[in-house]
């Protein structure tokens, strides 16, 4: 199934930070929102209360029949007047609280003045209201086009429609238009607000690098240590649980040094104490008369020194001093198969063919040669194949025995495993070559694996390393 979440910490961190302010933003402008509209609706109730006023004191004192007259030089397409003997709103029950405590309150306000009745209602605007909204002139400045733009928004926002009743049984009908929302986000402000955005999102990811950066370093600093446990301490500078979490991994590396250079004074130590009597019985072998016992003495003993020697060569693995040098593979394995008549060729260089390499010669030698005597020991012939990718080297070694048991392939690479069937002791060999051969390539940044071949019998062993660019050279 594909992942839709990346898996980075850093990139987690980055989606809460920006998804966290996001959520924030929108609550923000809802909120803001929600208040101005608030804001506008009692706005908008004040100045009905005050047009209402206004327009009772004018007619206090006028006759009903020239009160038409007295309010419509009032007229204007922000407000409709109008004197008429029914009420412009037929029901007498308010559509909601808010209208209907207005009611009340213009009712108490205006009773002095001849008011008896008052109603209110909300009306949708209608089209028709756009005709009257005065066109901007063509040579019109920024003030001229944001009132012509304001009045246009008036013009087609919701109105208040009140009916007010005198004591005489008339009717004052009067409509002024709601003020209309703001935009809070509009194409001006837009860009505005992307920048901000952009410009925050850019801030988190900058401290996000600088937050997580320790930890990549710490991150690095570990492989470095999967690979050769020798490699410079981890620095100890930043935060407290940065330095804490160094300090524990600098404890661990040299714990492993003192690890290592123990198991290596006690492998020096264990050779050393063979080797003496190992060279007594030896001697003292020499000195039996040629028979079948001494024979198998001495095969012993030659045991004895080879496990020896494989004990020591794998307790010193990983402290080996070798510098790495640039080579070419090419000549390294043409140089190491020339010493062995059982082993072949599948494909030869080309003229100008490089494969050039970065690593230790010597153990690079020892990891082939152990290759190579495995092949030609349990398959008496090999077949060499050399390939290559821009970043990669790959040798194949091919031998025509037995195999191996898929179930037992990895098991091989164990120190001291040995299979019991087509590979023991008989034949040679302590147990650790290819734990040794492995681990040598591991360290030079290449592999080594085993696979049977289908259908064909016998075993490939593969050795591939990095290969060096010619720019690099």
């Amino acid at each position: 199934m594909k992942r839709f979440f990346p898996r980075a910490l850093p990139a987690w961190i980055l989606i809460l930070v920006i998804g966290g302010l996001l959520v924030t933003q929108v609550a923000m402008l809802w909120v803001v929102s929600t208040n101005v509209s608030d804001t506008n609706e009692i706005v908008d109730l004040y100045r009905i209360n005050e047009r209402a006023l206004s327009l009772v004191k004018l007619v206090e004192d006028v006759a009903p029949e020239e009160r038409e007259q007295a309010i419509a030089p009032l007229v204007s397409p922000s407000l409709a007047v109008k004197m008429s003997a029914a009420p412009a709103i037929a029901s007498a029950i308010p559509a909601n609280d808010v209208l209907a405590e207005l009611e009340d309150i213009m009712v108490s306000r205006l009773a002095r003045y001849g008011v008896v009745d008052v109603r209110a209602r909300r009306d949708s605007h209608l089209a028709a209201d756009r005709e009257n909204t005065a066109k901007p002139s063509t040579d019109a400045g920024a003030v001229e086009l944001d009132l012509s733009a304001l009045a246009q928004d008036f013009n087609e926002s919701d109105r208040y429609t009140i009916s007010l009743q005198f004591k005489d049984g008339q009717w004052m009908n009067f409509a002024t238009p709601i003020t209309p929302p703001a935009d809070l986000l509009t194409p001006e402000g837009l860009p505005v607000y992307a920048g901000i955005a952009a410009c925050v999102a850019l801030l988190c990811f900058w401290a996000v690098r600088r937050l997580t950066a320790p930890y990549l370093l710490l991150e690095d600093a570990v492989t470095r240590i999967g690979k050769d446990f020798k490699t410079a301490p981890v620095s100890e500078k930043g935060g407290p649980e940065f330095r804490s979490a160094a300090r524990a991994v600098n404890a661990m590396q040299r714990r492993l040094l003192d690890y290592v250079e123990d198991r290596e004074q006690l492998a020096a130590a264990l050779a050393h104490d063979l080797r003496t009597p190992v060279t007594k019985m030896r001697l003292r072998v020499e000195l039996l008369r040629n028979s079948e016992v001494k024979q198998a003495l001495k095969r012993d003993i030659e045991n004895i020194e080879m496990t020896v020697n494989s004990v020591m060569d794998f307790a010193k693995l990983q402290l080996g001093e070798e510098e790495p040098e640039r080579i070419d593979f090419w000549s390294m394995v043409y140089a190491v198969a020339d010493d062995y008549q059982e082993v072949g060729f599948g494909n030869e260089q080309e003229d100008d063919a490089r494969l050039l390499c970065f690593v230790q010669p010597a153990s690079l030698r020892r990891c082939i040669v152990n290759l190579l005597e495995n092949a030609v020991r349990y398959g008496k012939t090999a077949h060499i194949r050399i390939s290559a990718t821009p970043l990669l080297i790959r040798l194949d070694i091919i031998d025509d025995g037995p195999g191996i048991p898929e179930a037992q392939i990895e098991d091989v690479f164990r120190p001291f495993h040995r299979l019991e069937t087509s590979r023991h002791r008989d034949t040679g060999g302590s147990g650790l070559g290819l734990t040794i051969a492995r681990s040598l390539i591991r360290k030079m940044g290449g592999d080594i694996a085993l696979a049977n071949r289908a259908g064909q019998g016998g075993l490939q062993a593969t050795l591939t390393l990095p290969r060096l660019a010619e720019d690099d050279i």
